[in-house]
């Protein structure tokens, strides 16, 4: 009779299990604030993006034909990179109860923060590297912002222009030290009206009308305003996988966690980055 993995014992059948991103990170930045276009396996292959820039359509005057229009078919390239995490403990602890939910927060937490901190200012790969891309913040080309200071007119003046290059902002994101020092801007300088208002009833975080997505990850008093239609990522499934081969000798589990994930920006214009005055400056 053929032994089966139904019939084998668990140290010859370790499981490999795979989730959905959205169901096991579904905080993370990328997913919230660009749009998927695909999944890559390998740190090789890439997610092609192709897009138009649009040529320009002219009034035609009655049994009359116009030029041909030339509209420029262009491309941006997602290169993707693993994000992964291992953690080994003794088989007894292994077995003990909660430990298996604990561990699995706690490595949800890690794959969400490594892959904020890289979505927001990763530093561009140096060639011939391909990846971990450029976070947003060191995109080449996008829309740089004045500082904001005692009013939000740089923030308007910003969205503004990110609206006249075609963006349709959707997000502004923003560390918690710089959302607090927006939070205190005041209405007039003799006020202690807050410019955003009270704040002690907010269902939502707003600010000219767009989400506010605060990320404890982003550099400090800096924010950036996203059109998630204008950047694109591959996401791959979140993979766990638990071995108790690796440290067979020291009588061990190892578990395993990678998340493989890349970006790229199609229209760099349609986004922009700006600063927040520090406290004390």
């Amino acid at each position: 009779m053929a032994i089966t993995t139904s019939d084998a014992a668990y140290p010859w059948r370790p499981d490999t299990t795979f989730f959905p991103a959205a169901d096991v990170v579904p905080d993370a930045l990328i997913l919230q604030a660009s749009t998927i276009g695909g999944e890559v396996l390998g740190d090789a292959p890439s997610l092609r993006v192709a897009y138009v820039n649009d040529d320009d359509a002219t009034f035609t005057a009655e049994g009359q034909a116009p030029a041909d229009s030339d509209p420029d078919l262009s491309e941006v390239v997602v290169y993707t990179a693993k994000i992964q995490q291992n953690v080994e403990l003794s088989n007894e602890q292994f077995q003990q109860e909660q430990t298996a939910d604990q561990l699995s927060a706690s490595v949800s937490r890690a794959i969400i923060k490594r892959a904020d901190q890289a979505f927001i200012a990763q530093t561009a790969p140096t060639l011939p590297a391909v990846a971990p891309p450029a976070g947003l913040l060191n995109i080449t080309g996008i829309e740089s912002g004045t500082t904001i200071t005692d009013d939000l007119d740089a923030l308007v003046d910003l969205v503004a222009q990110l609206e006249s290059n075609g963006s349709m902002p959707t997000h502004i994101i923003v560390d918690p030290l710089g959302w607090g020092q927006l939070r205190k801007l005041k209405t007039a300088t003799d006020s202690n009206a807050s410019l955003l208002g009270a704040g002690t009833t907010d269902a939502t975080r707003l600010l000219l009308d767009l989400p506010v997505l605060v990320n404890r990850y982003a550099t400090p008093y800096s924010g950036l305003v996203v059109d998630s239609s204008a950047v694109v990522s591959a996401v791959g499934t979140v993979n766990i996988a638990t071995s108790e081969h690796a440290a067979f000798r020291a009588d061990s589990t190892v578990i395993r966690a990678t998340w493989r994930i890349g970006w790229n920006v199609v229209r760099p214009e349609r986004i922009g980055k700006f600063t927040i005055t520090e406290p004390g400056s």
